[in-house]
């Protein structure tokens, strides 16, 4: 039994007339009726009662109707599911995410995106760096938002930058450091650090190493936060301060200052990550150029 034996099976049933489904279907009559004849054989049983009035279906091929009905429609949305996936359409997306860092490109991003792929399902993943790259490779994410990785963190992804922030020291407003408009680095020899913990943070600690790599001294660090909300609370307190990218500005308002630093030391990239061996589907790649308008919008 093949689609086209529901399909004839259907003109014939929907029109009880065999003529009219043979111009509607645009074989010849005779061939039609092989057709049905064909399927009533290999079903076992009449689905339709001849007479000279006409044809009218059997109990049999009232049931067969609704089936048949089924299995054609369903194997239409199976087409044209399957070619709204090709066109970046349908499916479901997994992107993981740094939430700090990429605050000003993923919401509008995913907005956009959205909008014009409203039968997208996109899963975010708020994850740590180490997380991210690991998620990249093995396939658990298609892509991923989030600063350059530096180290065993990039092994084996490709990172597409679309945006930098300078690299800033983060002190309580009634910090005396907080009087100047940028902070030289040797400023920092005698500071307490506030920074995020070593073991899911590893790409913080590099971007640590790399900014205090030319100081006689390593950093003091006085605690080590789990996360951002920790960090701007220990900062706050007095606890120390941090080297962070400017854009945590935009997330911890006036309750701290960032500073640019002196000399001003490589800014963090942001950007999306994917792996060298994975596939990114249409539906990814769509997202990703939404990525791209906004980041081509940002100052």
């Amino acid at each position: 039994m093949e689609l086209r034996h529901l399909r004839y099976f259907v003109a014939v049933a929907e029109s009880l007339n065999f003529t009219k489904a043979a111009v509607r279907l645009r074989i010849a009559q005779p061939a039609l009726s092989r057709q049905i004849q064909d399927l009533e054989e290999e079903i076992g049983v009449d689905l339709f009662m001849r007479s000279t009035r006409g044809v009218t279906l059997t109990a049999e091929g009232k049931l067969f109707l609704g089936e048949a009905l089924e299995i054609l429609k369903h194997a239409s949305d199976a087409v044209e599911k399957t070619r709204a996936l090709a066109r970046g359409e349908y499916g479901e997306l997994h992107v993981g995410y740094s939430p700090s860092p990429t605050v000003e490109l993923l919401p509008p991003a995913l907005g956009l995106f959205q909008k014009s792929a409203p039968r997208v399902t996109v899963r975010l993943h708020d994850l740590a760096g180490n997380e991210l790259a690991e998620g990249l490779r093995d396939g658990t994410l298609e892509l991923a938002v989030m600063q350059r990785s530096i180290g065993v963190n990039a092994v084996g992804l490709h990172f597409e930058p679309l945006h930098s922030y300078p690299i800033c020291v983060a002190i309580a407003p009634a910090h005396p450091l907080a009087k100047l408009k940028a902070i030289p680095l040797h400023r920092l020899e005698m500071e307490k650090l506030v920074v995020f913990n070593r073991r899911e943070y590893t790409d913080y600690h590099a971007l640590l190493e790399r900014v205090f790599k030319g100081m006689k001294q390593p950093p003091r660090i006085a605690v080590e936060c789990d996360g951002a909300s920790s960090m701007f609370t220990e900062i706050a307190a007095g606890r120390g301060v941090a080297i962070l990218p400017q854009i945590f500005q935009k997330i911890v308002g006036p309750r701290l200052k960032l500073r640019p630093l002196t000399p001003a030391p490589a800014p963090q990239e942001i950007g999306i990550a994917r792996s060298l061996t994975g596939d990114v589907t249409p539906a990814g790649e769509k997202f990703c150029t939404e990525l791209r308008c906004v980041a081509a919008k940002l100052v």
